[in-house]
């Protein structure tokens, strides 16, 4: 079959025969006559190209499984339903993530204070803090010392806002557990 731009129902209806029928050509012009178009659906509502271009790659992997439930004569319906459904989970997904990251960023900032210079805690937390890995030790006095915000340490360091508050969080329950073991 050569590729062609889907002109009617009847070719499309055609190529999702040919894609259940597991030939590669069909699957190939599907992408081919579908993929800027779902595309643009996917960016007009994230904005993002990255996460566009993942739904877009999802999507297709899902064509490709369930290409057999489908009804060649609603395949643009049942397609764009299949979009959309991603486009939902991609949405509640985001929610959590965001959540996630919200309710750590809390417990972070409530977790330690800054004490008070030549105090004798904070000469024990000093030592405890030489304990830590650099790294740990170093994320956690540019956050709490020297007062930059979680995002500029991702900046910074080159990481995901994410992978901050996690670092973040696992050192100062690492420190907590020195300052309480400690003899001092």
């Amino acid at each position: 079959m050569k590729k062609q731009k889907m002109s009617s129902p009847n070719d499309v209806t055609q190529l999702v025969k040919l894609c259940q029928q597991g030939e590669k050509e069909g699957f190939s012009q599907l992408v081919d006559s579908y993929s800027s178009r779902l595309y643009g659906y996917f960016y007009r509502l994230t904005g993002n190209r990255d996460d566009s271009n993942e739904l877009l790659s999802e999507l297709f992997l899902k064509i490709v499984e369930k290409i057999g439930t489908c009804r060649p004569e609603t395949f643009n319906a049942w397609l764009f339903k299949m979009a959309s459904n991603l486009f939902m989970d991609y949405i509640r997904a985001k929610k959590r993530h965001e959540k996630m990251l919200d309710q750590m960023a809390k417990e972070v900032q409530t977790e330690i204070q800054p004490l008070p210079a030549g105090d004798h805690m904070t000469d024990k937390l000093t030592r405890q803090l030489q304990r830590l890995d650099a790294e740990t030790a170093e994320i956690i006095v540019m956050r709490y010392y020297s007062g930059l915000s979680f995002e500029e340490l991702a900046k910074i360091r080159k990481e995901p806002l994410g992978t901050c508050l996690s670092k973040v969080h696992r050192g100062l329950k690492r420190l907590r557990q020195l300052m309480e073991n400690s003899d001092d």
